[in-house]
């Protein structure tokens, strides 16, 4: 416990940072507001490519990234609203929105899939940089496992959204993870590497759309909810 205190105490020494610690719902839309700002530079760095070379790739890639920035600054919105006045009616809202996007999203996914496979586009990358890329996409899966275990009785509306984006992203991370690999370590049959990509594409396309399904079933048993409450 004193190691514990010892080793945060250089953050608790700032409001901010004793915010960050002590105070779980604020790291995890912080952290949204994060990933909002690098997924808004990757979409409009992708649109930039798919404008000037003309390519449905990347933008393909732009609709994907967009849409998670979409979806997160929703839940950053959401959450700066609340501050001025708690809403659980805005987190529905934005819990529908989000289910609704990630239902689009599965289909972005299989769009982006299906371009990758039928023109063979995969990143190669050195020995040391796949190891580094690999490691950093389990630790990513790692954090979402946790993430699920410890909050799992939170029944914010929110932070069950930021947490599905999440693991959507975390499933495509995976999926490109496993393309890279493939042609970056000893290479397999042509037939079989197609073979792999195409089920675990589908796979995660599959896992996005119901991701998306139940956030939206989700965000009308809450809307109910609300409206019994209030009657």
């Amino acid at each position: 416990m004193k190691l514990k205190q010892t080793a945060l105490s250089p953050f608790t020494g700032t409001k901010i940072g004793e915010r960050i610690v002590s105070d779980q719902r604020y790291r995890i839309v912080l952290s949204a507001a994060v990933s909002f700002v690098i997924n808004l530079l990757y979409a409009l760095y992708h649109c930039v490519l798919g404008i000037m070379n003309l390519s449905l790739w990347f933008t393909a890639m732009c609709a994907y990234y967009g849409i998670l920035a979409v979806m997160r600054f929703s839940a950053v919105l959401c959450e700066y609203k609340n501050k001025q006045s708690s809403c659980d009616r805005m987190e529905t809202f934005v819990m529908r929105l989000s289910g609704v996007l990630l239902s689009a999203l599965s289909l972005v996914l299989a769009a982006i899939i299906y371009i990758s496979l039928s023109q063979n586009i995969a990143v190669r990358y050195g020995e040391i940089i796949m190891i580094t890329i690999a490691a950093y996409t389990f630790c990513k899966i790692t954090m979402a496992v946790v993430k699920a275990v410890k909050q799992r009785r939170n029944s914010s509306p929110l932070l069950k959204t930021i947490r599905s984006i999440s693991y959507a992203e975390v499933a495509a991370s995976v999926f490109t993870l496993q393309r890279s690999m493939l042609v970056s370590f000893d290479p397999v049959d042509a037939g079989q590497n197609h073979f792999m990509n195409a089920t675990a594409g589908a796979v995660v396309c599959l896992f996005v759309l119901i991701l998306g399904i139940s956030v939206t079933m989700s965000s009308t048993r809450k809307e109910d909810e609300l409206w019994q409450n209030q009657n």
